[in-house]
């Protein structure tokens, strides 16, 4: 991952890298020494130049889901990454949805999480209107007029992956099988939320492993990305995009995949044990052998 990440940096040079949750294996658990460990290994493996911007949602392994998560661990994980949900770069709205406390209970952290998402839908709303009211939306900036990109860990509800297709979508014997709302996708109530209230152009989300694109409403598209790590997928890979206020493009970017790498590590592995073979006489050169058969076979 460490090595992927920085080649993209160098060949790709992107002004704002998304990671979508899921950070850390055990979060969830982890103890103050644990995390701070964590932590220092993911800044020494997505290690990046100050120019580019670093941005990170949670997910259900970095703070857990509803019934683990807990104020101590939020702010653990927000006093890292920047916590801040509205994002604007060069005309774009982004809005980075903490999709764990999107269970509608009434709960402390899950009622913040959705006051928060009313400000900044008020805030998109009057941008939006900006333009035939002005001065509507008091002393409070002007946010670019542009429909938000929501990025989220939780991808929002869809019955399952049947739909879905391309070499890393879901393997077709995990296709049907039903998506738990609150636990695999946001559940049907919190979709509609998050569509309603910020009126999206595009939605980005994680959490399955497996790449599927979704059309909601009214032809909202949402691209769920597989996964960084060797440890969920043989082939990972990562969304490549580019964005302007009205429009944008995306490209999926192949990482290596696990079973060629290793392929070429034991292939390179038995060319050197062969040569050392042969470098300390314990095994004929292939040269040699070649050539004793050449001379046999001219003089017979």
């Amino acid at each position: 991952m460490e090595r992927a990440f920085q080649t993209a940096l160098w060949l790709l040079q992107p002004e704002v890298v998304f990671i979508l949750g899921d950070v850390f294996d055990e979060g969830k658990w982890s103890s103050s020494q644990a995390w701070a460990d964590d932590v220092e290994r993911f800044q020494t493996m997505f290690r990046h130049p100050a120019h580019v911007q670093l941005r990170v949602v949670a997910g259900n392994h970095d703070v857990g889901f509803h019934y683990q998560m807990n104020t101590y661990k939020i702010k653990r994980f927000e006093k890292v990454f920047n916590p801040e949900r509205l994002f604007s770069w060069k005309g774009i709205n982004f809005v980075l949805v903490n999709s764990v406390a999107m269970e509608g209970d009434g709960c402390d952290i899950c009622s913040g999480a959705e006051a928060e998402l009313l400000e900044i839908s008020q805030q998109l709303n009057c941008s939006q209107e900006q333009e035939h009211h002005p001065g509507r939306c008091g002393d409070r900036g002007p946010l670019p007029a542009s429909a938000p990109v929501l990025l989220q860990h939780f991808p929002l509800y869809r019955r399952s992956d049947a739909h879905c297709s391309g070499e890393d979508a879901a393997p077709p014997a995990e296709r049907g099988i039903p998506f738990q709302e609150r636990y695999d996708v946001l559940s049907r109530e919190a979709s509609r939320k998050l569509l309603w209230w910020l009126r999206p152009r595009l939605v980005l989300s994680g959490h399955t492993h497996h790449a599927c694109e979704v059309l909601h409403g009214a032809g909202v598209l949402e691209v769920s990305v597989p996964s960084f790590s060797w440890r969920n997928r043989n082939d990972p890979s990562f969304i490549m995009g580019s964005f302007t206020p009205t429009d944008y493009v995306l490209a999926k970017c192949p990482m290596p995949r696990e079973d060629t790498v290793l392929t070429t590590y034991c292939g390179a592995a038995a060319c050197l044990v062969v040569l050392t073979l042969v470098h300390v006489r314990l095994l004929a050169s292939p040269l040699h052998v070649g050539w004793n058969l050449l001379r046999k076979f001219k003089t017979t």
